[in-house]
């Protein structure tokens, strides 16, 4: 700003109003004093969909959009890794996977009870719970303890957190993938997902999930439990249905989040803006 250069912010879910929730008298002197003014001041705000750039905050301030998803690259190769031999996986009903962060807004407990009605239902399927919480080893402990107390005891596996070959192994080994958040500016890890040809049961809390729902990627629902049993109920039991949502994901992701796209968009996008600096400094 002091230079008179145009610039370009990035909010990351920063300005969405259940996150200024959190500390909400601290972020309101912080977003008046600074982040008001350099808001006002900007190009343009990046944001990563098209509902955080919906429901952000602005502070007041009038601003040009960019909406430019984040990136995801497909696996390299086939893992090497076996996670069935190495978690001990049955091999005899569909994987429902979960990767993410051990975390409240991530609606794990609105997930453990709808899974436990479809134990109740004798809906076959095994959860895979795949990430931590170094920040609230607390509520993840609370978590896990959870589940091992209840009829899910027996039908989950926890690995904590994974990256690299582990995760790629995991991601081909599940059947459908499931994040049921209260809210994500992106949800990178659906976009993981989707690349691996994975259909998705997503929450309408994650922002990308307009494009989810769209190209038939996968099922969408509120953040309730009646409808997420609803939706899990019907994803695990039509296994040629997960097959064409996950063929549709696989083909979504490589069209709207591989980085080749994402690069053009974002070239194109930044000569605009430059382009319009350039006219009103004339």
């Amino acid at each position: 700003r002091r230079r008179q250069l145009p610039y370009i912010l990035r909010p990351l879910g920063t300005l969405d109003p259940a996150d200024l929730q959190k500390k909400r008298q601290l972020k309101q002197i912080y977003a008046a004093v600074l982040e008001g003014p350099n808001i006002a001041g900007a190009a343009a705000l990046h944001f990563t969909s098209a509902q955080e750039a919906k429901i952000s905050e602005r502070f007041g301030a009038t601003t040009r959009d960019l909406v430019l998803p984040l990136g995801v690259s497909p696996a390299a190769q086939r893992s090497q890794i076996d996670p069935y031999q190495r978690f001990n996986l049955p091999r005899d009903r569909p994987l429902l996977l979960y990767m993410s962060r051990i975390d409240p807004k991530k609606g794990i407990e609105l997930l453990i009870p709808a899974l436990e009605t479809l134990i109740a239902e004798e809906v076959p399927f095994h959860l895979v719970l795949c990430g931590a919480n170094p920040q609230d080893r607390a509520y993840e402990t609370r978590i896990r303890e959870q589940i091992a107390a209840s009829p899910l005891g027996d039908r989950a596996t926890l690995t904590g957190f994974v990256s690299g070959d582990l995760k790629a192994a995991l991601l081909a080994a599940a059947d459908v993938f499931v994040l049921p958040s209260y809210y994500e500016n992106f949800g990178i890890a659906v976009a993981e997902a989707m690349m691996a040809g994975k259909p998705v049961v997503i929450s309408n809390g994650i922002h990308i999930w307009e494009g989810v729902s769209n190209s038939e990627s996968g099922w969408v629902t509120p953040t309730e439990v009646g409808p997420l049993t609803d939706a899990l109920r019907e994803a695990l039991s039509q296994p040629a249905e997960r097959q064409r949502r996950g063929d549709s994901a696989q083909h979504y992701a490589k069209t709207h989040y591989s980085w080749d796209a994402i690069a053009q968009e974002t070239l194109a996008a930044y000569r605009q803006l430059l382009a319009c600096s350039s006219a009103t400094d004339d």
